[in-house]
């Protein structure tokens, strides 16, 4: 199971698909976060890492491949550390053209709503939403005065089907991710900010391994999934890296969804 290190030599070329631009990545020190964020060194970024872990590890990783990045303290339920954290990207490399709010929570008693406790509740909404909320309140100022840029926030495929496991807090904070990246795009259409969500469906990271302890629990998750097998964090990143780039130019407000085909079909559990 691959959960960091893309593969890619991250060697910042003129043709890079990022290439000039300034990629602000939380939550990757490690897991998905960490994939895109040598992925879009390797195509050219000036990548910074926020998390709330020391992420010296995936820096390391990028510069040793040939690519730009450093690193900087980010917890997103902290208004005053998101601020610094923006405040450090554009002083370090000039300004910020891609902010990918990568960061967020699935605590294990994530229930169903007569299980489900109101500081679990109140924590995965301060983390997946108003986090995300956070790092736009101050990264839209700074892409602003970068010329414009792109705003990816991490959705769920739990987000348009429900999930079949309870986890109210963590699929409703997805819900909402998907109704603030609406609105903000409208607001920032016609200001050079594009801003979209990225809907990954079961992807192979160690989240996910914690629920795979068997075989019965790994085919009753893929009978769901139409192409019958788990997402790889590179495919995640990769549709990351389309969202970021000019290559979706004329695509703002919209919900990607990488799942599979799990949200196109209907299936039955076993």
């Amino acid at each position: 199971m691959r959960t960091a290190g893309c593969g890619y030599s991250a060697r910042p070329m003129n043709g890079g698909r990022l290439a000039g631009k300034v990629a602000l990545i939380t939550g990757a020190a490690n897991g998905l976060g960490r994939v895109a964020a040598e992925l879009f060194a390797a195509e050219g970024a000036q990548v910074v890492i926020g998390d709330v872990i020391d992420a010296s590890a995936a820096v390391d990783a990028i510069r040793v491949a040939g690519g730009v990045a450093a690193s900087v303290p980010l917890d997103v339920s902290d208004d005053a550390s998101v601020a610094a954290a923006v405040a450090h990207t554009v002083a370090t490399f000039g300004g910020l053209h891609v902010l990918y709010n990568n960061a967020g929570i699935s605590p294990a008693d994530d229930d169903g709503p007569v299980n489900t406790s109101d500081a679990t509740w109140d924590a995965v909404l301060d983390i997946n939403v108003t986090g995300v909320a956070r790092c736009c309140r101050h990264g839209i100022p700074a892409m602003l005065e970068s010329g414009g840029g792109s705003i990816i926030n991490v959705a769920s495929f739990v987000a348009h089907v429900g999930a079949a496991t309870p986890q109210i807090a963590y699929t409703s904070s997805k819900g909402a991710v998907l109704a603030m990246t609406r609105e903000i795009a409208t607001i920032y259409a016609r200001q050079g900010i594009r801003v979209n969500a990225l809907c990954p469906g079961p992807v192979l990271t160690p989240l996910l391994a914690k629920f795979l302890s068997d075989d019965d629990k790994r085919q009753r998750r893929l009978v769901h999934i139409p192409m019958g097998r788990f997402g790889e964090p590179i495919e995640i990143a990769k549709a990351a890296l389309f969202l970021a780039s000019d290559d979706s130019s004329f695509m703002t407000g919209q919900s990607l969804l990488i799942d599979g085909g799990i949200t196109a079909a209907y299936t039955t559990p076993d």
